[in-house]
């Protein structure tokens, strides 16, 4: 019996209340013909398409909703050159040469963000480079942060990153909640479903066939080609990238990519536009900022608004009682915003893998991938395109920890989402006691 599918609704965001408009992709009816057909049309199966497509080969992307449904059209739009793993941490388990060549993919991510956003002349996306704050809530973190940086500075030569005492957090943020901190000058600010949108209306506009409501149901192999079935049509190619991440349970053509992850739901609320003197007086300088709490919370000002999200929220839909953790949390870093209301409430899934790291690479001689991004994918996810179209070619692009091959399957993949809330609760518990 063929699978239904059902068109899900898009997130109450933020972003999707003032996004650009986007043109109506049409749903794929028949078969067509490929190089290579992409699953997914997030920022890594269209920065892939985009990069097929310079190489002369002849891309087709499939997306199960509307482009920018899913994580991309989603997320907090923050963007930095960092992992999960510190680089501190990568130096230590797998030594100095590893440890520079991540950093520098790290800092080759965020600089396609750049190139993206000029080549297609993306300006509603209004990419910031202004920086990110890391804030610290007491002495310990903040010593961690210092040593941290210190480390950076002296061997990944990360010269511009600059250590900052109380008083000065307090002039970038207007909270006088923490107690020091640390800027880096590279990571910046998107709004990510316009930049999402640029890149869908710029390579459509290039001749990349883009299929919407045009879900993957079944992946098979005929005469040497793939065959990625939809409800109403086909494509032939001959080769497949999975670009589904955290959704990948979606169908079944993609769902055994999900027991390589533990979908976690990140949750993000939005204010009320402030009465211009307040909003001038909370984070003037139009950075990102982070706190160093294990669960830990990020804010931005987009259109004197406060954004302010974090990890904490469970299951397969909103939760109220995150959304209202998040407004706690704020309220008490920013107590001005006690009486200010929320415009906007929204959730989306982070993929978070065993290692903390993205994977990229074959499955097997026909099909690649990648995902994993562990929470910071805006850029990370705009790179791997790029790498995706190496492998097409078939090169053997330097990936580093990043290599498809490290890649586990989650043990026990059932108990994940309890084994999650338990470990969560240990960290909210640790939080909250000051550790």
């Amino acid at each position: 019996m063929a699978e239904v599918w059902t068109p899900m609704a898009s997130a109450n965001s933020l972003w999707a209340s003032t996004a650009t408009p986007l043109r109506t992709f049409p749903v794929l009816s028949g078969e067509v013909q490929a190089d290579v057909v992409i699953i997914g049309a997030g920022y890594t199966g269209l920065s892939a398409a985009h990069h097929i497509a310079k190489s002369g080969l002849v891309p087709v992307v499939l997306e199960a909703n509307r482009p920018g449904w899913g994580a991309s059209g989603r997320n907090g739009g923050v963007i930095t050159a960092k992992f999960r793993q510190s680089f501190r941490g990568i130096d230590a388990a797998h030594g100095r040469a590893m440890a520079k060549r991540m950093h520098e993919i790290a800092y080759e991510s965020t600089e396609i963000v750049e190139e993206l956003v000029s080549e297609f002349g993306i300006t509603a996306a209004r990419l910031t480079r202004t920086g990110q704050v890391k804030a610290a809530h007491n002495h310990a973190t903040l010593k961690a942060a210092i040593d941290e940086a210190e480390w950076m500075k002296r061997e990944m030569g990360d010269a511009e990153v600059r250590i900052l005492d109380a008083h000065e957090v307090r002039e970038e943020t207007g909270s006088t909640a923490f107690v020091g901190g640390v800027l880096n000058p590279g990571s910046g600010g998107i709004h990510p479903l316009n930049y999402l949108h640029g890149l869908a209306e710029g390579i459509a506009a290039r001749g990349v066939a883009i299929y919407q409501e045009s879900p993957a149901l079944r992946i098979r192999r005929e005469n040497g080609l793939s065959i990625v079935e939809t409800p109403e049509g086909a494509v032939r190619a001959r080769q497949v990238i999975i670009a589904t991440n955290s959704y990948s349970d979606l169908t079944d053509a993609t769902r055994h990519m999900q027991h390589t992850l533990v979908p976690f739901r990140s949750a993000i609320i939005a204010t009320d536009r402030l009465p211009h003197n307040l909003a001038g007086s909370l984070m003037p300088s139009g950075r990102t900022y982070t706190e160093t709490k294990r669960m830990m919370r990020w804010f931005r000002m987009v259109d004197d608004r406060v954004i302010f999200g974090g990890r904490g929220a469970f299951g397969k839909q909103d939760s109220e009682a995150a959304f209202d953790a998040l407004r706690k949390a704020m309220v008490g870093i920013f107590p001005e915003l006690n009486d200010t209301p929320l415009a906007f409430k929204w959730s989306g899934l982070v993929g978070m893998t065993l290692d903390s790291m993205p994977h990229i690479g074959r499955l097997d001689d026909h099909t690649l991938f990648s995902m994993g991004y562990n929470g910071a994918g805006v850029a990370m996810s705009s790179l791997m395109g790029r790498y995706l179209a190496a492998f097409v070619r078939g090169e053997q692009p330097e990936v580093g920890l990043l290599d498809a091959s490290r890649l586990k399957v989650i043990p026990f993949y059932p108990l994940r989402e309890p084994a999650v809330r338990m470990v969560a609760g240990w960290y909210q518990f640790l939080d909250a006691i000051g550790q």
